[in-house]
This record gives structure tokens, sequence and C-alpha cells, in this order.
């Protein structure tokens, strides 16, 4: 699991979008387009920052349910994640995932729109090389 650790942390690191799947008020499956993690433990807790006002957001606060995709087309290897979104209220975690060219998008690191995204995996399915690998985490 490791060195599978290792491979998947430098497959995201390198990115700088990632897919973000969730389930709409309609009950369809829908993904969204994110800028990549701004923090990351591992291959089990991503943070990503969006507005609070935003769709996702609110289908979020409602089924946390969530997938989150990695890929680089590239080589043709990605990395698909299942778990569940919370919705960060700590603004010591708003503070710490903040950056200054955060200020394109919201007032400052207490505007009220600017959320942060917590998504715990629960498993992973990785491919390379038209072989697929699922992976308990």
């Amino acid at each position: 699991m490791e060195d599978f650790e290792k491979l998947i942390g430098g497959l995201i690191d390198t990115q700088d979008i990632c897919f973000l799947s969730f389930i709409n008020p309609q009950g369809f499956p829908t993904s969204r387009a994110m800028l990549n993690p701004r923090k990351r433990q591992g291959i089990k807790e991503f943070y990503l920052t969006t507005n609070y006002s935003s769709q996702k957001v609110k289908s979020l606060l409602a089924n946390s349910r969530a997938g989150l995709y990695f890929c680089d087309k590239s080589v043709y290897r990605g990395v698909a994640f299942s778990g569940n979104v919370e919705v960060i209220q700590d603004q010591s975690v708003k503070d710490e995932i903040w950056r200054d060219m955060d200020t394109i998008f919201y007032e400052n690191n207490t505007d009220p729109n600017y959320c942060v995204l917590k998504f715990t995996a629960e498993s992973a399915r990785y491919f390379q090389d038209y072989h697929s690998t699922d992976l308990t985490l």
C-alpha cells in the first residue's frame, strides 16, 4: 500500500485540476472540475475550496457521498476515490487553506462565500497501463 500511496500522491500533486462528483437535488450524478486540493493528508483526506453559494455545496450538504477523480491524460493513468465530503466551518482550517491569490474570488478568508470542503476517501480505484487496482483506505 505504501508504494501505491507514493505513486498516487505523485499523480495528484502534478495535476492542476481534479473532478468532484456528487448527487444533485434531482438524484443524478454530477461532476465539476475543481482546482487541485490545497492540502492532502496521504491519499485519505483532501481539502478543496469553492463557493459556499454553489449548487455543489447545497447538494453535498444534503448528501455527503461523493467521488474525487485525478488523471494524467498524457500517460492515461488516474485514480478515482469514493468517500464523503464535509463542509468545513472551522475558521482555523479556512485560515490554513487560504492563499493570497484567493482575493481574486473572495474579499478575505472570512468572506461568507469562501468555503472549504474536506473529502475523506473510503476506497479508490487506480488505473495505469490498462490495468486497474482497487484500494481500501
